[in-house]
């Protein structure tokens, strides 16, 4: 495990707290959806990815797994604007409902783009899982269907987030006080 730098992070959420959220979620998640039909989660990398996992262990219900990968970051702490899709889904999503599993909505535009992407390639309908949720920072229409909490506005690293592909492994989401990021 990596050791956490003290004298730079400030404990969001510790994970024990995420837990309790993804175990809510999960729960949310298997009423919302009848069993008999057909469930893709399909987790957006390179953030999701301990959250994508640790959420469908907890479903519990048939699902097929799958990923995309789009960025609009970078390895800066700000968007650029631009979404690129840098790997797409491999599974048929036609006539099949698809979760898309995100760490946390900052801007919008990155999972808007993505889960209209999603949309126009046949699929019965396309909500997202989201952990967090920064709507201070929102410039596109896009939200949660189901989501772990809201944050303030600060950056924060640990449990898939990164500071420039650094900390994602962390078990706790901790807070970069603004002053450190400079």
């Amino acid at each position: 495990m990596i050791p956490v730098p003290q004298d730079k992070f400030i404990t969001a959420i510790s994970a024990d707290e995420i837990r309790k959220m993804v175990l809510r979620m999960a729960t949310e998640i298997d009423r919302a959806y009848d069993p008999a039909e057909p469930l893709v989660c399909v987790g957006v990398l390179k953030g999701a990815w301990m959250f994508h996992a640790d959420l469908v262990r907890e479903i519990r219900r048939p699902v097929t797994v799958d990923f995309i990968r789009a960025s609009s970051y970078g390895h800066g702490t700000e968007s650029s604007g631009v979404v690129r899709i840098l790997k797409d889904i491999e599974v048929d999503i036609r006539g099949k409902h698809v979760l898309l599993v995100e760490e946390i909505i900052d801007s919008g535009r990155t999972l808007a783009f993505i889960k209209e992407r999603l949309a126009q390639g046949g699929a019965l309908s396309v909500k997202i899982a989201a952990l967090l949720d920064k709507t201070e920072r929102r410039v596109v229409d896009c939200s949660a269907d189901f989501l772990g909490t809201t944050v303030e506005n600060h950056f924060l690293v640990g449990y898939g987030l990164d500071w420039g592909e650094n900390y994602r492994t962390l078990r706790d989401i901790y807070r970069v006080p603004e002053e450190k990021i400079r």
